[in-house]
């Protein structure tokens, strides 16, 4: 993985593990989060190989769900990824700089002082209003820019999008030829419902004005949608959460590969007597001499409060030695609390790493803890945490942005 300790920092003769050889390389660090970049690609192919003939594109908005935009952009291209999902202009900058050569699409838009911006770095506006594309002819007209832009249709989502009225009337201009339009897109709205009478309604909207569109590709599914039926598939589909592991199919087995891995240090190790409290609030009491693991990750890195312990309530597990542990009491800011107790006593000491996610503990079992889904899980995943990347082209470790926080 690229990584390795400091010699300056071990005793001579002190053998170490492979999670103390990972400690001492990320010292500054509360945790380590792991991205496979060959379980993304190895994702990319599958979702590929479902829409055959469709052209599978790569969303890679918000830093590629916490993933590393630059990173899995440049894993996704290597493997013949051709198109690209961003949210925002400098989403689209980190991503051009990671895949020169690819065709980027911007969700959030076109505003007429951004225009220069597109041109600049050679990526496409997904336009779903009218000022805004009047915005957009006039900086095209002005500038010579022919790069091209993508019309998002609403179909049902009430989000983003022109309406279907407003759609229509685009079609003399598509008749016309020089429309520069490359794309026409709708979202759907419950597509990880299977049974859902809104995708056919989608479904049926979209086929109807997408028609319109002569020799315009056309794009519906997201990753929830490939699953659907090639009738979703059209020319492009878009999957995002499933490049990163997350269960596009709820209601069925999970088809994608785990993607993360989240490790985080164990700082301290407490004995609490029997009847003893722990953590803010006094919510969790010991009911037996038990055995406490702090370890140096909480709410501030992006493992949620919702997933503490109290009395009456199991909360999460993390993964020790091996073998799943549950929370004990509340999760702070920086600290979370574990009971250790039916572990071996040697098993765990201070400055070894636990598993937060992985060794079977899924994102999307987290985001239940949660009270959430797997999008905001790994999205919400904490700057104090290195990035550490496998497979692919895969870099060195990335350093923390910040010194690890030992209080709570």
């Amino acid at each position: 993985m690229n990584i390795a300790p400091d010699p300056k920092s071990i005793p001579q003769g002190t053998p170490l593990t492979p999670e103390a050889s990972e400690a001492a390389a990320l010292a500054s660090a509360t945790g380590v989060l792991t991205v496979d970049l060959d379980a993304i690609v190895a994702n990319w192919r599958k979702l590929e190989k479902t829409a055959v003939p469709a052209e599978c594109a790569g969303v890679v908005k918000a830093n590629a769900y916490g993933c590393g935009a630059a990173q899995v952009a440049g894993a996704l291209s290597a493997a013949g990824c051709k198109t690209f999902f961003v949210a925002t202009l400098d989403e689209a900058r980190v991503v051009r700089a990671a895949v020169p050569a690819a065709a980027i699409y911007v969700l959030d838009g076109f505003f007429q002082n951004t225009g220069e911006a597109y041109a600049q770095i050679d990526c496409k506006p997904v336009i779903g209003d009218l000022n805004e594309l009047a915005e957009w002819d006039v900086f095209c007209r002005r500038s010579g820019w022919s790069g091209g832009a993508a019309i998002h249709i609403d179909t049902g989502m009430n989000r983003l999008g022109l309406t279907v009225t407003e759609a229509q009337g685009l079609i003399p201009r598509i008749q016309a030829g020089d429309h520069g339009i490359t794309l026409v897109m709708s979202h759907l709205a419950s597509a990880e419902l299977l049974n859902n009478p809104a995708n056919a309604r989608q479904l049926a909207a979209f086929r109807e004005i997408a028609s319109l569109f002569s020799g315009v590709p056309k794009s519906l599914a997201n990753s929830s949608g490939v699953f659907l039926g090639a009738q979703f598939q059209f020319d492009l589909v878009r999957p995002g959460c499933a490049l990163y592991g997350i269960n596009p199919t709820p209601e069925a087995d999970n088809p994608m590969q785990p993607v993360v891995e989240l490790k985080a240090r164990v700082v301290r190790i407490r004995n609490v007597e029997r009847g003893e409290t722990v953590g803010y609030g006094g919510t969790w009491t010991a009911r037996r001499p038990t055995r406490i693991a702090i370890v140096s990750a909480g709410y501030a890195d992006g493992y949620f409060r919702a997933a503490s312990a109290n009395d009456g309530t199991r909360g999460a597990e993390v993964v020790v030695a091996g073998k799943r542990c549950p929370i004990a009491g509340r999760i702070s800011m920086d600290l979370i609390a574990v009971d250790v107790t039916d572990l071996d006593k040697n098993a765990v000491r201070r400055g070894h790493l636990v598993t937060l996610i992985g060794e079977g503990i899924t994102v999307d079992e987290l985001a239940h803890h949660f009270g959430t889904i797997g999008y905001e899980v790994l999205t919400s995943l904490g700057k104090r945490y290195a990035r550490v990347y496998k497979g692919g082209a895969a870099p060195a470790a990335e350093p923390a942005a910040e010194p690890p926080v030992a209080s709570g």
